[in-house]
């Protein structure tokens, strides 16, 4: 098997964090998003998105962070999907609510525009609306991720880790990454706390802090 992937991409992280704490062997490609290399002819013939991750297994090719890591693991056995049905319902749940709401609002509509060229509009009143609304739901959605969908649990489904929580932490760590102090959401920062614990979550998260670090300053909108 081979990813094409880059650590500074949110949908990677969670793959590579699946990797490590499986310890699952795959040949590793990065494709450098900020030369544009996923915008290449090369590139665009394996994936017409121009995205990443992208898993090739033989002659079986898969797009998409979600879809991936279920792939893997269900491929694999491993208990971070779990089989029973209500479970197995209940990880899809949680990882549609974060790719459709949480990481639309946070990444998309917040973070993004500030940190990333590409990301951001061109005229300021389009840049100060996108931002206050991305503010405004990502703190509904926070709430909701606090009191509801963890609440007193140490995980997203329950007491046990599962690819619901690696793909939800590197879509809920950009807040705290560019500036967002969590502490009004004690479960949310408790369960990141639990997360920054796995073995590898520091490599993994290591070339996003460092450009976090590089770009981050008082003016940016945070929670």
């Amino acid at each position: 098997m081979k990813l094409y992937y880059h650590p500074a991409s949110t949908t990677s992280r969670p793959v590579m964090l699946y990797l490590g704490e499986t310890g699952t062997e795959i040949e590793m490609e990065v494709v450098d998003l900020f030369t544009g290399a996923n915008y290449g002819a090369p590139y665009t013939a394996i994936n017409p998105n121009q995205l990443v991750p992208v898993l090739d297994d033989g002659d079986f090719r898969l797009t998409e962070s979600s879809a991936i890591l279920k792939y893997l693991a269900e491929k694999s056995g491993s208990s971070l999907y779990p089989t029973g049905l209500q479970a197995r319902a209940r990880v899809n749940e949680r990882m549609d609510w974060l790719n459709t709401q949480m990481r639309r609002e946070l990444n998309f509509s917040l973070v993004y525009p500030q940190v990333f060229s590409f990301h951001k509009f061109d005229s300021a009143e389009g840049q100060a609306e996108k931002l206050r609304r991305g503010r405004e739901q990502t703190l509904r959605y926070m709430g909701v991720l606090n009191n509801h969908i963890i609440g007193p649990k140490p995980y997203l489904c329950g007491d046990h880790l599962t690819i619901a929580d690696l793909f939800g932490g590197s879509i809920v760590a950009m807040a705290e990454l560019f500036g967002s102090d969590l502490r009004k959401y004690p479960n949310v920062q408790g369960w990141l706390g639990r997360l920054k614990e796995l073995q590898s979550w520091k490599p993994t998260f290591a070339t996003i802090e460092g450009y976090a670090a590089s770009v981050r300053n008082p003016d940016l909108v945070v929670l």
